[in-house]
């Protein structure tokens, strides 16, 4: 691992100067402030598993504490810090001073000494949406949302990674730099990691080196709080100011923690929420003595998602399906939303990788299941979600039926190159994200649990030797009637195939780190759905 506390030396490394050293490597960007733990570790864990260069930020960063925060005395351990990143593979630690990172001690007291005024004069600053900076910990942080928001930016265009992990602990903090990368075009992807708790439930953070084991003991009461109004939510309750109530009561039980608030907004407006119609953050901030805590829980009013991933070839269409009829959902079929694109393409004369007429043509068609708009889906659900599968099998595009089409050797060869272009992907999942709003659904894909779906109650990744996928292939195409291709030249396809889909840029193929991994050599189909059925119930009803 390599320390680096300037920024040409942490340019350098990336190849900025010299960028063949590292084309066609991705990058996952860790920014931490340092004081690390097991919540930090599972985003390095993350961006290590989907990401080919880690890169780890340590920086406490003086914009965003107030006059009366804990800027002096935040906790600042760099020696373990490293320690801790080289024992999870981190490839680079970047540890900048103030001055190195672009802000000065004058600005920087200039915004310790008053919370009403910023670093302006000195320092060109991001300003996110007043909407999101004015509830939860804007209320009483002025400023402090304008200080991360700045740095972050300035951090991105360091790093320039393609992912970048947040705690979804700072929820308020991952809603409002996803906004900032949208609003910005920032060509980076923002994953929100889930919150890492210790055994008692309390969320872990960096503050909590300021608590005592009694303190401990009694900041475990946020959380109960939140769960006691999530099992009122569960149990059907959707207004917010009766799960605030829950959450205000419970906390009151233990007057050592000062509630300084509870709040229900939406999680990527932040927009205040007078009941859950779809989703909802229902969040809380308090203090003990002289330290701050925050925690959130998330309240989705949809049914279950079976996200389902795996490599070409797993069987993932058929199991899917299949899935859907044994469990009432309806089956989203992703794979064919690609593979309808990709005839669209070829059937309009667009060279592959002609890349910016590729996404033209996308964006303006329309994909429907059976005559069924996107528009349609969530009444769908509501009044179909009784029945055993989709109305009908049936894929169109533009209004035409391609399900005849989608699935010929040219298609086939194509599909990867065209699935793997960010505009289609950015198109396409959106559709998708669409369709889920109200859950009740069985999506595959090859990165439904990961992308599309990460919230995802339940996520399978389907998978199976080259070998046996490559048997399967050849027994489709002689029932099919097409012409014979060799196992050999099958299983070199597959390798090949699976080489593009877990290398390309966008959305590689990977497997989820909560997802059931099922190996499907030797078993049969109606064992593979059998096997995702017992897990459904096992983790997602046993949950409700």
């Amino acid at each position: 691992m390599r320390l680096f506390t300037t920024v040409a030396a942490l340019r350098c490394y990336l190849g900025l100067h010299r960028p063949e050293q590292h084309l066609g490597q991705e990058v996952g960007f860790v920014p931490t402030m340092g004081a690390l733990h097991q919540g930090h570790l599972s985003l390095i864990h993350r961006a290590r598993q989907e990401n080919e260069i880690v890169i780890v930020s340590i920086f406490v960063n003086p914009l965003q504490f107030g006059p009366t925060e804990d800027f002096q005395k935040y906790p600042r351990t760099l020696e373990q810090d490293q320690q801790l990143c080289e024992a999870a593979g981190v490839d680079v630690l970047f540890a900048p001073t103030v001055e190195e990172i672009g802000v000065t001690e004058r600005e920087s007291a200039r915004t310790r000494d008053s919370a009403q005024n910023s670093p302006s004069d000195f320092l060109t600053e991001v300003i996110p949406p007043a909407s999101m900076t004015s509830v939860m910990c804007g209320r009483s942080r002025i400023g402090h949302f304008q200080g991360v928001t700045t740095i972050v930016t300035k951090l991105l265009n360091l790093v320039q990674p393609n992912r970048a992990y947040f705690g979804h602990k700072d929820a308020q903090q991952v809603a409002i730099i996803k906004r900032l990368v949208a609003d910005l075009n920032l060509p980076v992807e923002i994953v929100p990691c889930p919150i890492v708790r210790e055994t008692s439930g309390l969320a872990m953070s960096s503050r909590n080196k300021y608590l005592t084991s009694e303190d401990k003991e009694q900041a475990t009461v946020l959380y109960r709080s939140l769960q006691k109004a999530e099992k009122a939510f569960i149990a059907g309750e959707r207004t917010g100011t009766v799960m605030m109530a829950s959450v205000k009561a419970e906390l009151a039980k233990v007057p050592s923690v000062q509630l300084e608030y509870v709040e229900l907004v939406d999680p990527n407006t932040l927009m205040p929420l007078d009941k859950v119609e779809e989703v909802g953050l229902l969040a809380v901030a308090a203090r003990l003595g002289s330290t701050r805590l925050i925690d959130n829980i998330v309240l989705r009013d949809r049914q279950p998602i079976v996200a389902i991933d795996g490599p070409a070839g797993a069987g993932k269409s058929t199991v899917a399906s299949l899935v859907a009829q044994a469990l009432g959902l309806l089956y989203l079929d992703t794979g064919a939303m690609y593979r309808a694109v990709t005839w669209l393409v070829l059937q309009a004369g667009i060279p592959i990788n002609d890349e910016p007429a590729v996404a033209e043509l996308v964006a303006n068609s329309e994909i429907s299941f059976a005559g069924l708009a996107t528009s349609d889906w969530q009444a769908s659900t509501e009044t179909n979600a009784s029945q055993s599968s989709m109305p009908n099998a049936q894929i169109l595009i533009n209004g035409q039926d391609v399900t005849g089409f989608i699935r010929s050797m040219e298609v086939t060869a194509n599909v990867s190159a065209i699935s793997a272009q960010s505009a289609v992907r950015q198109l396409l999942v959106k559709q998708q994200q669409n369709f889920g709003k109200k859950g009740g659904l069985v999506a595959e894909g090859r990165d439904i649990g990961t992308q599309v779906f990460p919230d995802a109650e339940l996520k399978i990744f389907l998978t199976a030797s080259v070998q046996e996928r490559a048997r399967r292939r050849h027994q489709d195409i002689e029932q099919q009637g097409e012409n014979i291709i060799s196992l050999q030249e099958l299983e070199h396809d597959i390798s090949e195939r699976d080489r593009k889909d877990t290398n390309r840029a966008v959305s590689p193929l990977r497997k989820a780190a909560d997802a059931i991994e099922i190996q499907t050599d030797g078993l049969s189909i109606a064992e593979v759905v059998e096997r995702i059925v017992r897990c459904y119930y096992n983790q997602v009803q046993a949950s409700v």
